[in-house]
């Protein structure tokens, strides 16, 4: 029996910069036309054939993806219109609970029984982590299904409940449980106390306008009207921190969100005093006008959680060991570090960052009184 003869490529010469090349071309997994050279026949034969193995390679991945080429995927598509917050949190999950037990298989390959032993170790971890990590495998293989990389898909019926359960926590105090308002003379005693302070305006606004934190770090002058017939506060913006870096939004959570706040007149004033003092386009800003990040937001409320009573863990270090000592502070009571700071008083069931619990001794050097209308309670 005769030997078949395989038909030798025919490949065409060109020149590049005066040195003869051998050329051929192919099209890749893509469709598209892509050229190979070589200074010799045999030479361009090897790279063609190497060039073949992983146009086929490509081809099959491309419609038979591992479960990390998938996902990683997955994540990308996402990343179109969800917070960059959110998406980091998916990343982490996908890649600890999902690409790390089934990253190697095939997207074809995976069966039920692989994904109940991948969500074995994560029944161990909380709720919240069983629910995202449930929620992902779901959304990835039926993103496969529906773009048919997959005939069957394996998560259809696996379980929604899982996880540890939270523990019960202690039942909440009637104090606790009402979450009583701030009345006229805890406003009052608050506003004393940090007047002059950083966290002065954001609790200004707080109490009179009743933004959330992220709307009032994100506020900027151009929203805040202190001139027209009724002044109002326009809430268009959202804060939130990535990476301990500030991001302003404009686009909120819900419809409801963009709304228009009326201030009164003791608001009024105060941003009108703030205003002519600053240059910052935000009207809680940082020492270069930027808005603050989340370290500083907390470091300016600090000037408030230092005056406030209750229990506090201390530390003291001996012989080179930390021990860690709970101690009660009580009404009237001076700080350790700071004698000069009075815990003043406690506002019971009223644990709202606009309103903490207890405050600074009035500073009997502040001369005048910025008494205004209570604070609404609307």
């Amino acid at each position: 029996m005769e030997n078949k003869q395989v038909a030798q490529p025919t490949f065409s010469r060109v020149m590049i910069k005066g040195i003869p090349y051998y050329r051929t071309r192919i099209k890749d997994a893509d469709g598209k036309r892509v050229s190979l050279y070589a200074r010799t026949e045999k030479e361009l034969v090897v790279k063609l054939a190497m060039a073949r193995g992983e146009i086929e390679d490509a081809r099959f991945r491309k419609y038979n993806p591992t479960v990390a080429e998938y996902t990683e995927k997955w994540l990308v598509m996402q990343s179109a219109h969800i917070q960059p917050t959110t998406l980091e949190g998916y990343t982490y999950a996908a890649r600890k609970y999902i690409i790390e037990p089934l990253g190697d298989m095939y997207m074809s390959e995976v069966t039920a029984d692989d994904i109940k032993l991948a969500m074995v170790s994560v029944s161990k971890k909380s709720e919240a982590v069983y629910s995202t990590v449930n929620m992902l495998l779901k959304s990835i293989f039926y993103s496969a299904e529906y773009s048919n990389l997959i005939e069957d898909n394996p998560t259809k019926k696996l379980n929604a409940k899982g996880g540890t359960p939270k523990k019960e926590k202690e039942p909440l105090t009637d104090a606790q449980a009402k979450k009583e308002p701030l009345t006229d003379a805890q406003a009052k005693t608050l506003l004393d106390t940090i007047r002059g302070l950083p966290p002065y305006v954001f609790v200004m606004i707080g109490l009179y306008s009743g933004l959330r934190r992220e709307e009032i770090l994100a506020l900027q002058w151009d929203c805040v009207f202190l001139d027209a017939p009724t002044p109002y506060i326009s809430v268009r913006r959202a804060w939130h921190e990535e990476s301990n870096r500030p991001v302003i939004n404009t686009e909120l959570k819900t419809k409801s969100a963009r709304r228009d706040v009326p201030i009164p007149k003791v608001l009024v004033d105060c941003l009108r005093e703030e205003k002519a003092k600053t240059t910052s386009d935000y009207v809680i800003a940082d020492s270069e006008g930027q808005p603050l990040s989340y370290s500083q937001f907390v470091r300016i409320w600090n000037y408030i959680k230092v005056r406030s009573t209750g229990e506090r863990t201390l530390y003291k270090y001996v012989n080179g060991q930390s021990i860690k000592k709970k101690v009660t502070l009580e009404l009237g009571q001076k700080c350790r570090n700071k004698p000069s700071i009075c815990l003043y008083h406690r506002f019971p069931g009223n644990t709202s960052p606009a309103a903490p619990h207890v405050y600074h001794e009035p500073d009997p050097r502040r001369s005048g009184s910025q008494n205004g209308p209570a604070p609404s309670r609307a």
